[in-house]
């Protein structure tokens, strides 16, 4: 037995669409994909993970919701694999300073920070800087929640976009797009293969770059599109997002060149790390 403490938990670091319900009820190892019910034995969620530091239940479980889970499923049935909708924009919240900036009175909605090219929001004339307030009516408070609400509506959807525009208010619509494969080309390291095991680098898709918000003025590079909990990759310090640029001061700009650069390595692999903005150097002993 226990409560919902929470609904709608993103950013928690488990996996890339987030919307957890969070509960105090005992959730421990192995209950994964177990469910979760209400008092009138109803599913609500389906059990996914827990914070703890001991590996054992400490009051804090996460759980999918039935009807994102539903989602899935039906899509899986359908197409054989999750079909997610795609609009095309990379977007960041906003924050009192930065409405302000761009002339809002209030820090509602969704600020559209780039348009990919030949995107559905493209198409629809959708434009840096618009913010997005609301989706078929449904307030969007938080870059999540967009994300989310985008993704499950799954390719061909109709929809209509209330945003702000030069302190102007507008609808427009428009029709999601599939959401491109994100995984061409990636390479994945094992375990085996050194202080860079068990992460994932891809090439600097326009898919990459609005997953993870990299700024276009990254020209080179590869992105690290995964790290496995606990690997020697994550114990390094390196996280989902981060976009090599050089290895041993060798500039990368593809992953044959990334995998060549690092094979050569002998003791110590040189990094120079784009992060958030920010570049910085890691030196790792291989």
């Amino acid at each position: 037995m226990g409560i919902v403490s929470a609904k709608g938990r993103a950013n928690v670091g488990i996996t890339d669409y987030e919307d957890f319900i969070q509960t105090d009820a005992a959730i421990n190892p192995g209950n994964s994909g177990g469910a979760l019910i209400n008092l009138k034995g109803e599913l609500i969620g389906i059990n996914t993970a827990i914070i703890s530091r001991s590996g054992g239940y400490q009051g804090i479980g996460f759980a999918i919701p039935s009807n994102m889970a539903k989602a899935v499923m039906d899509s899986l049935v359908k197409h054989g694999k999750v079909v997610r909708g795609w609009l095309g924009v990379s977007i960041q919240d906003l924050d009192k300073s930065l409405a302000e900036a761009i002339g809002l009175k209030d820090t509602s909605g969704v600020l559209v920070a780039d348009v990919t090219e030949e995107s559905p929001a493209a198409k629809a004339k959708l434009k840096r800087g618009d913010v997005i307030l609301r989706v078929n009516g449904e307030t969007m408070n938080s870059s999540g929640r967009l994300r989310n609400t985008i993704a499950a509506m799954g390719a061909g959807a109709k929809v209509r976009l209330d945003i702000m525009r030069d302190g102007k208010e507008k609808t427009i619509s428009l029709t999601l797009g599939e959401l491109p494969d994100e995984f061409s080309g990636q390479t994945t390291l094992n375990e085996n293969d050194g202080v860079l095991g068990g992460m994932t680098v891809a090439p600097l898709s326009d898919v990459i770059r609005e997953k993870f918000e990299i700024n276009e003025k990254v020209k080179k590079g590869v992105a690290i599109t995964k790290v496995e909990p606990g690997s020697s990759a994550g114990q390094a310090g390196l996280t989902p997002g981060d976009v090599i640029l050089e290895i041993n001061r060798q500039d990368i700009s593809t992953v044959e060149e990334f995998e060549k650069a690092y094979k050569k390595s002998k003791d110590n692999v040189l990094m120079l790390i784009y992060r958030k903005g920010n570049t910085l150097y890691l030196v790792l002993r291989k």
